[in-house]
């Protein structure tokens, strides 16, 4: 087991389940100690966020859990506080969390599209404001998690377009915070079989006819999250790396079978 990251900290957004869980284990696999967010107490969120920080502990990492909703700033400044008094530190920031709905623009109730937006964008961003000094102090990374969405139509998948906002902020954000030690990149997956993938599937015709070697696992993304942590990735600045099996490169000759 590597320890390349021992003695530094990660806080994973959305870490109860799928990618966040993936890129937790690997993290902490490579030495680094977890802080793990989720949304939601009770339920289902909870309980995987505790079922993986007794998965991690088992590894001798210091693990701690934060309830914070990010569309909320006062949830994302105490979960900021909760870092710093425990941890005392923060080396690398995760934005994995997203909320939202499987529908087409037209059909978004103003609910829904405030939720798109609060969530997937200014939530986000409320991470990175308030994490920021301890990332100065610790010339500390930033990963996004984006998706196909944000360079592909995908039908239902009003998240894309957040997807693709963010990635705009992660290059504004890597050269305005470059002098200030902070690095921002980002990791677009492709087709990964998550929750969401079971909505999506529903939705997107011809969406079986993709063969088997094109989905992506979710630890196939973690490996790039930590690559884009770890000092090999100091020649990226504001950069999405693309990780779909070459999928984007052939979309439309794998949906349909054309």
């Amino acid at each position: 087991m590597a320890a390349v990251f021992r003695g530094k900290t990660a806080l994973v957004t959305g870490a109860s389940r799928g990618i966040g869980a993936a890129v937790a284990r690997r993290l902490a696999r490579d030495g680094a100690d977890l802080v793990l967010n989720y949304r939601k107490e009770g339920g289902a969120s909870e309980k995987g966020a505790l079922e993986l920080k007794a998965e991690l502990e088992s590894l001798g990492r210091s693990v701690s859990l934060v309830r914070a909703d990010i569309s909320k700033k006062d949830d994302v400044r105490a979960m900021m506080a909760a870092v710093a008094e425990g941890a005392g530190r923060l080396d690398f920031l995760v934005l994995n969390a997203a909320r939202a709905p499987f529908k087409p623009f037209h059909r978004l109730f103003e609910r829904e599209l405030r939720q798109l937006v609060e969530t997937n964008y200014l939530g986000n961003i409320f991470c990175i404001q308030q994490a920021l000094p301890m990332l100065e102090a610790s010339g500390g990374r930033v990963v996004f998690v984006s998706s196909l969405g944000s360079r592909f139509y995908n039908p239902s998948y009003p998240l894309g377009s957040m997807k693709a906002a963010m990635e705009s902020v992660v290059r504004d954000c890597a050269e305005e915070f470059a002098s200030r030690g902070v690095g921002f990149n980002a990791v677009c997956g492709g087709l990964v079989r998550t929750d969401s993938y079971k909505v999506l599937r529903r939705l997107w015709e011809g969406l079986d006819a993709v063969p088997e070697e094109m989905f992506v696992e979710p630890e196939e993304i973690a490996d790039v999250v930590s690559f884009l942590c770890s000092p090999g990735s100091r020649g990226l600045r504001g950069q999405t790396i693309v990780v779909d099996r070459g999928l984007g490169n052939s979309l439309f000759g794998r949906i349909g079978g054309r």
